[in-house]
């Protein structure tokens, strides 16, 4: 195909999920270019294809731009490609046959009982390190000359002040938001995200396992 002069900008998230086995440069890609025939023809471009989809080691890789850059001069050797998103992004395959809802039932019963049980064993083990409960006892006997017998308004306005703190601190009540802000646990999750990513990004370029410029095959993808 004739090259064609004109300027195209990309752009790619970190990590990018795809339905399909036989993946184009459009279903990774944000792509913006002045010649719509251009854009979707670029759009079109084959890029790699997932051959042992049912093996869930193969299905993940990480792809270098460089090699989009290079399929997009295969056929537009004129284009100047201009780069406004990540270097290497990891492209997963994952099945949508809509199965598994039970299961995921099951697994947010699991996760929130164990978030459960595990933060009140937390806040008892906490209390009896520091003895909260003997020191409250010494407290309000020092204050109103009886002795505690282990429920006073102490320990109940300490219970509501570990629910408003909790509340207060993760920023979030049921579908409800005390402020925009992003709560402490979603700043967790994306820094963990992050690490996850940045450490599969390295390890497939360590391993030479990335599809990049002058890469034609690997287990269980290519990108002929």
């Amino acid at each position: 195909m004739a090259g064609k002069a004109g300027t195209v900008y990309i752009k790619a998230d970190r990590n990018v999920e795809v339905a399909k086995t036989s993946v184009m440069i459009g279903d990774v890609l944000k792509i913006e270019c002045t010649d719509p025939a251009m854009l979707a023809r670029i759009r079109s471009i084959h890029l790699l294809t997932f051959h042992h989809p049912d093996d869930k080691r193969q299905r993940r890789t990480v792809v270098s731009l460089l090699k989009v850059i290079q399929k997009i001069h295969e056929i537009y050797p004129d284009a100047a490609v201009e780069n406004i998103g990540e270097t290497d992004f990891i492209v997963t395959y994952e099945e949508q046959d809509g199965k598994g809802g039970i299961i995921h039932g099951v697994k947010i019963v699991a996760v929130v009982l164990i978030s459960f049980f595990g933060a009140a064993f937390s806040t008892m083990a906490f209390n009896n390190d520091v003895g909260v409960t003997r020191m409250f006892g010494q407290v309000y006997e020092l204050l109103t000359g009886t002795k505690s017998d282990g429920f006073t308004i102490l320990e109940f306005t300490y219970c509501i002040g570990i629910v408003i703190g909790i509340l207060t601190f993760f920023n979030h009540f049921g579908k409800k938001r005390l402020s925009v802000d992003p709560t402490p646990m979603e700043v967790e999750m994306r820094l963990y995200e992050n690490d996850i990513q940045t450490t599969l990004v390295e390890t497939y370029s360590r391993k030479e396992k990335e599809l990049d410029v002058g890469e034609k095959h690997m287990s269980g993808t290519t990108g002929i």
